[in-house]
């Protein structure tokens, strides 16, 4: 942060008053849960987005990124709209959206760096939309509960910027919880406990490099297959509002009621919901490997069910279950390339990281990226 505020310093000829951090986040089990109301098992990283702010007199915004160099400026009254694939919109974006809420954000010059990799998977976006939604908070003294601002973050995505995502990337970013993993309940939309991970062990993260925007890929359809899904099976179980009322039993019973494609979708879903609540009762009784398993039967799931895999992808978890070391390994987050993650004991995570890239790099050319990653606390803002 110290950075930041002397760069932001030296570029404005003058300092930021209030600075926020954010940080990207891991889905561990739960792919594409969140948005039918399900469970989701994250975490925290200690990768992180940074934004320095200072108000300033009239309706002018100034916001550098100090990674690229690159600015941006805009009027507070010229953001209704956003700009195709202009990384300033994270920033307007929350603007809009607190202005819905009937809270106006005066004008500021604001600086932000960030060191969670962009389209991988981890959240890069909503750490941005954080960052810069909790700088606001701090410098205009806005009152909103943490939840509320998940949901800034959320309408940014939905209603901005078009994709129709959960809320499971903005509450990992404000909820997470040093070395442990949260369970998210998203009907009730709260954290219902923190899971540890075991002593001994990492989650080790490879970018395939295969880039996503989710806005241009198959997401939207994907919710509109679930959606789709949860109508038709509510004809016929009364209680169903979406598909984590759905036990696999009455899946398979109703399997006729749906398109093909339809029921891949729900069995993934209904799947990562298992999966999920299986999960937390194996590391309470500290069963490592079938924690693992369980990743591999989600990645299968995403392969098949889903279909949000890559050929990349598929060939990195295909490689964790022939290198040494390796207990589990799954696509993470919404799909259609970025990262996998990787259970793996510590004392053997860098070996057996480099092994997997060796591999990956001798199959497809590509040099995969690794980080070994530290779960980190959730978002926080100070005055300067």
């Amino acid at each position: 942060m110290e950075k930041l505020i002397n760069d932001f310093t030296k570029f404005y000829g003058a300092a930021p008053t209030v600075a926020a951090r954010a940080p990207g986040r891991l889905e561990i089990l739960g792919n594409h849960t969140d948005y039918n109301q399900g469970f989701v098992l994250s975490c925290a990283v200690e990768q992180d987005t940074r934004f320095a702010l200072r108000p300033v007199e009239g309706k002018h915004c100034r916001v550098k990124d100090f990674r690229d160099g690159s600015v941006r400026e805009f009027d507070l009254d010229d953001i209704d709209k956003a700009i195709p694939r202009d990384w300033a919109n994270y920033v307007k974006g929350v603007i809009v959206e607190l202005r819905k809420r009937g809270i106006e954000v005066g004008a500021f010059d604001a600086g932000m760096e960030s060191s969670v990799p962009l389209s991988a998977g981890m959240s890069s976006s909503a750490a941005f939309e954080t960052a810069a939604g909790f700088a606001m908070r701090e410098a205009f003294g806005i009152e909103l509960s943490n939840a509320d601002w998940a949901r800034v973050g959320q309408g940014v995505e939905n209603h901005y910027m078009g994709l129709k995502s959960g809320l499971l990337d903005q509450f990992s970013s404000i909820f997470g919880k040093k070395d442990s993993m949260i369970l998210t309940d998203f009907r009730s939309v709260e954290v219902l406990r923190t899971v540890p991970l075991p002593a001994g062990y990492s989650i080790v993260v490879i970018n395939s490099m295969v880039k996503h925007n989710l806005v241009d890929s198959e997401y939207n359809v994907r919710r509109q297959d679930c959606e789709a899904a949860a109508e038709k099976l509510a004809q016929i179980y009364p209680d169903v509002k979406t598909l984590r009322d759905v036990s696999l039993e009455q899946l398979a019973a109703a399997k006729s009621a749906l398109t093909e494609r339809e029921y891949r979708r729900a069995l993934h879903v209904v799947g990562e919901c298992t999966r999920v609540i299986e999960a937390v009762r194996m590391l309470e009784h500290n069963d490592v490997k079938g924690f693992g398993r369980l990743w591999f039967d989600s990645h299968e799931s995403s392969r098949v069910n889903f279909e949000n895999s890559t050929e990349e992808l598929d060939y990195l978890v295909e490689l964790a279950k022939s290198v040494p070391g390796g207990l589990g390994a799954r696509l993470s987050g919404g799909g259609f390339g970025g990262i996998t993650i990787h259970l793996v004991a510590t004392d053997g995570a860098e070996e057996y990281a480099k092994r997997v890239q060796a591999g990956f790099k001798a199959r497809t050319g590509i040099d995969a990226e690794y980080i070994i990653c530290a779960i980190g606390d959730g978002a926080t803002s100070r005055k300067l």
